[in-house]
């Protein structure tokens, strides 16, 4: 492939792939307040547009046109750097992100996957782990005590949510072998899926993961019962957007990780026995990752409106005495589970 070719392609693959992101952290506000009323027992927005649809438009253009203010006691670089740091952060995690396998035309194939780097899943962790800082400046930015304690809250969660996340994913390396998430993917074709590999470990990064993009029951950097807005307090207008923009993209970002890590990610059993076509398979591939990123949303909503907010001392004891512990011993059981079979001959002779 022409270089010219490659760059043209991987600018629209970006491109594509930011926009989509943003629609869809768009339009999750509008599908949660849904969610919510329809558990409630209520209508949810259906004002604006047929349904309801463009209220995400109206809320755009409300934040938009609402007044932009900064406090005077602030420190203004670092106020503005702070929701700036967690949009671009929680945009960054889907460049690893194996969409699909490839797409084939005059016999060139384009991947669906902006970077397959070897060390994909390093990367993730080092841009989340980036992104706390977003919320730390802003909160220690703004010069209010309710901000900087829902900053310290928010980053003290996440950083314990961190260790046990990874701790996590050790195992899930041990079994794969591999630290790509494209090759992750990869192995997971039929029903080779990592959730009947390693059950426990899924079951511990789906909860880091609504710790760390701070959804309920974990939202408690911004408990506004206790804390007026936590850690975003004194901002408005489109800083304010970006805070909110980023959460979503978040839930997103983690619905899709999840999703391609343990769920098979863009593989669906027995699909190859009615389309054949290349092209056709992946553009399918694609369509089921989908679907199976918007189910994950729509988890991550029904949890936040069915189950009530976590205190903090249970929230960090969750991570602490429950969740890092049970990472360890998921390690120790599919360490043993590897070596079953020299254990086995130790003991045999």
């Amino acid at each position: 492939m022409a270089l010219e070719t490659y760059i043209i392609y991987k600018l629209i693959l970006v491109v594509l792939v930011f926009a989509i992101t943003m629609v869809i952290a768009m339009y999750s506000t509008y599908a949660e307040r849904k969610v919510a009323g329809f558990l409630q027992d209520r209508l949810g927005p259906n004002r604006a547009g047929p349904f309801g649809i463009l209220q995400p438009v109206a809320d755009a253009v409300k934040l938009f046109m609402k007044e932009e203010t900064i406090p005077s006691v602030s420190n203004k670089t670092l106020f503005i750097i702070g929701p700036a740091l967690s949009l671009l952060t929680a945009c960054m995690t889907g460049v690893v992100i194996p969409w699909g396998t490839s797409l084939s035309f005059f016999g060139e194939n384009f991947s669906l996957q902006i970077a397959d780097v070897n060390i994909g899943i390093l990367y993730l962790f080092g841009v989340v782990s980036i992104g706390v800082y977003g919320i730390m400046i802003g909160g220690w930015a703004s010069n209010n005590k309710y901000s900087l304690l829902g900053a310290i809250r928010a980053s003290s969660q996440m950083i314990s949510y961190e260790v046990a996340m990874g701790l996590s994913i050790i195992a899930l390396i041990m079994t794969t072998g591999t630290l790509s998430v494209g090759e992750i993917a990869a192995q997971q074709h039929g029903w080779h899926w990592n959730i009947l590999i390693q059950p426990l470990g899924a079951l511990i990064f789906i909860v880091c993961a609504f710790a760390e993009t701070n959804r309920a029951p974990f939202d408690l950097p911004e408990c506004e019962q206790e804390l007026v807005g936590g850690y975003h307090t004194e901002y408005s207008s489109m800083k304010m957007g970006f805070y909110l923009f980023a959460e979503y993209i978040n839930m997103f970002i983690s619905a899709t990780v999840i999703s391609t890590f343990y769920f098979g990610g863009y593989n669906m059993p027995f699909i190859g026995r009615f389309v054949h076509d290349p092209n056709w398979l992946a553009l399918c591939g694609v369509a089921f990752l989908f679907a199976k990123i918007f189910f994950g949303i729509f988890f991550f909503m029904w949890v936040r409106w069915t189950l009530p907010r976590f205190r903090y001392d249970q929230l960090m004891n969750l991570g602490w005495k429950v969740l890092i512990p049970l990472s360890i011993l998921n390690i120790v059981l599919t360490g043993a589970w590897m070596m079953r079979h020299e254990i086995l001959n130790v003991f045999i002779k």
